[in-house]
């Protein structure tokens, strides 16, 4: 099972990065449509930017769990955290390196998203499952229930703080 869920964590992997990296057009290649707001990002903010790993590494993670997570009680709940780690090293790694040389570079940009997929992924093939009780599960569904509302919340109503302001036009949200 181990080789299988390694195999199943390498091609998310690499799904998430070029799914994400089409998602970051789609927005503006919809006419900035409002339902397309919901999955993808409206702005350069770095909140927005998460969308690129949450939404794409969401799907997967549906996919896979009909294909192979279902026979491994904790699945959901485990893939939870791992998308919660990922999504924190992104956050963490570009506030790291910005505070370090005073402004962000496209490549590192990149890099963070890239770093924080492999994160999530990772953590996955190393920590599954992270509990054996099937009742963990419904924990991390109302979780990703709940990180869900919260993007969607938050795309269209986001607080005033450098996480959801785009550096490009100093606005916040749609």
């Amino acid at each position: 099972m181990q080789k299988t869920l390694l195999r199943w964590e390498l091609i998310g992997f690499l799904f998430v990065l070029i799914f994400g990296s089409i998602l970051h057009f789609v927005y503006g290649w919809s006419g900035k449509s409002p339902s397309v707001a919901l999955i993808a990002p409206v702005n350069e903010s770095i909140w927005e930017h998460l969308k690129l790993l949450f939404v794409p590494g969401l799907l997967y993670g549906i996919v896979e769990y009909f294909a192979v997570g279902r026979k491994i009680g904790g699945f959901v709940f485990t893939k939870f955290v791992a998308m919660l780690l990922g999504l924190a090293a992104i956050v963490i790694l570009f506030y790291t390196y910005t505070g370090i040389v005073g402004t962000h570079f496209l490549w590192a940009d990149i890099g963070t998203f890239i770093i924080g997929s492999a994160v999530a992924f990772a953590f996955t093939v190393k920590k599954m499952p992270l509990s054996s009780d099937a009742r963990t599960d419904l924990i991390g569904l109302f979780l990703f229930f709940v990180l869900i509302v919260v993007f969607i919340l938050f795309t269209f109503f986001p607080p005033h703080l450098a996480l959801f302001l785009d550096p490009v036009t100093h606005t916040y949200g749609i």
